[in-house]
């Protein structure tokens, strides 16, 4: 953590600004790879998709004031300058965001339903999102050959996908080296996007007209239909907004506004606005403005450069993945997975081998199946214009409950993004039958995987609880009567009261107790990071009893044996070679009990049985580790 120079030392603020340029630049090559990403397929799609647009003035201006108006008022206003103030001690995200709500507004339970059914939601569809980004991006990139060479477009899927399985074979040996060209390498593309644009916009100057929001107005009240159905296509400028907030763990608010605001956004503008130009010029254009924009000298080079632009973005994608996988495990939303650390440096820097695989596997179902990036245009908007509005349902609980905006300000914000979204997702419908229906299957498996981990998880520790023995009951009686011999026990235990089964266990088949016991609770809470002082809480219950709660943030990873050789109030510090490990490992019975229906209760058995072991997770040493089976009927 860095400390603030004493005002008035000369070179503070240069400081200050260099830092600030150096976190800007590398947001712009993790951040805003998506959105960046937008002008190789959002234009072309509008014109020649599945709904197309006549290739004349109104339409070309109507088209550019929309693209315009909702960069300024969903990306600037409402991500840029809202969101982004809604920080979880520095982290994003909507788990982030819904952990922040629940910590902060005093609503009741830590996990109100209603919220909660958001979060995971927002989440399901993200996962959507995540598998159409690397697949819609690449092939955009790639089709470009086409127009460079019209027999290359046989090539077109061979390369993609020989270019995905590659970005996702060298997630496992980690990205630090080659992310730090990342930054660059997208700074001169978006260089690029504003010289190609800046060129057409010279030639046409007339295209700065579109940025009046009237042009748009006009284009719906001339076309209605077709103005509605074009949003379906328009929303694809604005994908990528949600990364915004998601990564702000990484870089930080300020980085991520000034590099949108100052670089970013005009950038990507005037590339919308080159385009535009292009198309009043010539018309025959629209089959694939972006790279006819540039001459054909310059086209093979732009091909090169936007494919290493959709690479990253992809990269960008995967990693959010990651990292969203992480803070679902660590918030009791999904199964334990096995997570490896690429970096010893980066903590963040994490790779989770089951999420990747399967991940590849979805996108290369979605090249070979839809085959050209505007068929996979008709699947992309919904997961984002649902991710969209459900931010801004959350957004209003934050605004009201968290920070307290008063009724007049609160009705006019959250009616305007309700409408704006509403209208979006509502367009994007209309696309459900070509394509429209793979992340909303998605976002539907996921969602009753998340909802049945979290309902299965939740009725264990209600059976589990109901036969648990009290401490002090069981201290009475077992203290005196057991045998006692050398070293340390340690129990895991999901919850702070009662016996745990591994304990009654032991004592049932071994008949001997361990001079110290320690009941090990590891609570997961609401903040990205908890403090290594407060880590700790310690009851000592006597007889040589203790019980502790380990308190972790939602982004650390657990490593119980590190966090143990730091502690010294029971009765002395931990030694591994005296330490024993005792973990309960629960056989789940589906039967015909209240609480889920049986194929959930199966299918939380089957995802129990999958999750990777608390010993592995926990980091406890191997050869200390005793796991002692139970069998529990939900």
């Amino acid at each position: 953590m860095s400390t603030a120079a004493p005002v008035g030392v000369p070179g503070t603020h240069h400081q200050h600004n260099e830092g600030l340029t150096k976190l800007a630049l590398g947001a712009v090559g993790v951040v805003y790879g998506d959105i960046g990403t937008s002008p190789l397929y959002a234009m072309k799609e509008v014109f020649v998709g599945h709904h197309p647009l006549a290739v004349d003035q109104l339409h070309i201006f109507g088209v550019v004031s929309l693209v315009f108006w909702s960069l300024v008022l969903i990306v600037t206003f409402k991500y840029v300058m809202v969101i982004l103030r809604a920080d979880n001690e520095g982290e994003g995200g909507s788990l982030a965001l819904l952990a922040l709500i629940q910590r902060r507004s005093g609503a009741g339970k830590r996990w109100g339903p209603s919220l909660v059914l958001l979060g995971v939601l927002a989440t399901a569809l993200f996962f959507g999102d995540c598998m159409i980004t690397p697949a819609i991006s690449v092939l955009s990139a790639v089709e470009g050959l086409a127009t460079v060479e019209a027999r290359f477009n046989s090539f077109v899927i061979p390369i993609s996908v020989a270019i995905l399985i590659g970005l996702f074979y060298l997630q496992s040996v980690g990205t630090a080296r080659v992310g730090k060209l990342f930054g660059p390498i997208m700074a001169v593309y978006f260089v690029t996007l504003s010289v190609l644009g800046l060129i057409h916009v010279v030639a046409q100057p007339q295209i700065l007209l579109a940025l009046d929001p009237r042009w748009a107005v006009r284009f719906a009240a001339t076309d209605g239909t077709l103005a509605f159905l074009a949003l379906g296509s328009v929303v694809l400028a604005v994908t990528g907004a949600e990364a915004l907030y998601a990564d702000m763990g990484h870089f930080g608010r300020k980085p991520i506004a000034y590099a949108w605001l100052w670089f970013v956004f005009p950038a990507l503008m005037l590339n919308y606005l080159g385009q535009g130009a292009l198309l009043l010029a010539n018309p025959a254009a629209a089959e694939n403005p972006f790279f006819l924009m540039a001459s054909e000298a310059w086209r093979l080079p732009l091909v090169i450069l936007a494919t290493l632009a959709t690479v990253i973005a992809s990269q960008a994608v995967i990693t959010g993945a990651y990292s969203v996988v992480q803070q679902g495990i660590q918030l009791g939303l999904m199964p334990r997975l096995r997570i490896s650390h690429t970096s010893a440096s980066a903590a963040g820097q994490i790779y989770i081998s089951s999420v990747n695989w399967a991940l590849l596997a979805m996108v290369l179902l979605l090249i070979l199946g839809f085959r050209e990036s505007s068929n996979l245009a008709a699947a992309y908007g919904i997961a984002v214009t649902g991710t969209m509005f459900i931010s801004t349902c959350m957004v209003a609980v934050l605004v009201r409950r968290v920070w307290h905006w008063p009724l007049y300000a609160v009705i006019p914000f959250v009616a305007l993004f309700l409408f704006i979204d509403g209208m979006y997702f509502s367009s994007n419908l209309t696309k459900v039958p070509d394509g429209g229906w793979f992340p909303l299957l998605v976002a539907i498996v996921v969602f009753v995987l998340l909802t049945t981990w979290a309902s299965g998880r939740k009725l264990m520790l209600e059976r589990l609880r109901e036969g648990a023995m009290p401490i002090k009951v069981f201290i009475g009686s077992a203290a005196g009567s057991a045998t006692r011999v050398g070293g340390t026990a340690v129990f895991m235990t999901s919850t702070p009261e009662g016996v745990p089964h591994a304990l009654l266990h032991n004592l049932k088949h071994n008949r001997v107790l361990h001079d110290r016991v320690i009941l090990l609770t590891v609570k997961v809470t609401d903040m990205p990071y908890f403090p290594d002082e407060n880590r700790f809480v310690h009851e000592d219950l006597g007889e040589g009893f203790h019980r502790v709660v380990l308190r972790y943030g939602f982004m650390e990873s657990p490593d119980i044996p590190a966090a143990l050789k730091s502690f010294h109030e029971c009765d002395g510090e931990f030694r591994m070679m005296d330490t024993s490990f005792f973990l309960s490992r629960q056989t789940l019975l589906a039967s015909a009990r209240p609480g889920m229906a049986i194929w959930r209760e199966k299918l939380f058995a089957w995802m129990l049985r999958n999750a990777e072991s608390a010993m592995e997770f926990f980091r406890l040493p191997t050869n200390r580790v005793v796991e002692l089976g139970s069998q529990i009927e939900i």
